[in-house]
């Protein structure tokens, strides 16, 4: 396993909520991420670790690679990928998301 790797598996292992994403949950940089931040926030998350993905192209790289998922927003609870900005709506509108952040 890389080192990239190993830090992101430490991050979303350490963590209980973390989303890759362009921006930071104050600063969003693209829709996508934006629509994450606020589904979380309506569900009660005050503590999202955000990983700027943009800052460095390894990173944004091996988020890819580690979840085997192709884009950005994504989104772990407990060290369990989760998805991205689609599947959080659909989990929200289900109330399935709250209460995985909640349990």
């Amino acid at each position: 396993m890389s080192d990239v790797q190993t830090w992101i598996k430490e991050t979303v292992t350490q963590n209980p909520v973390v989303l890759f994403m362009k921006g930071n949950a104050q600063f969003p940089q693209c829709g996508f991420s934006s629509r994450a931040v606020q589904l979380l926030q309506a569900s009660g998350v005050e503590n999202i670790v955000t990983i700027y993905v943009l800052e460095d192209p390894n990173i944004r790289q091996g988020i890819k690679e580690y979840s085997n998922w192709p884009t950005i927003p994504q989104l772990y609870v407990k060290g369990e990928f989760i998805g991205g900005s689609d599947i959080m709506n659909e989990m929200y509108e289900s109330g399935e998301l709250q209460a995985l952040v909640k349990a």
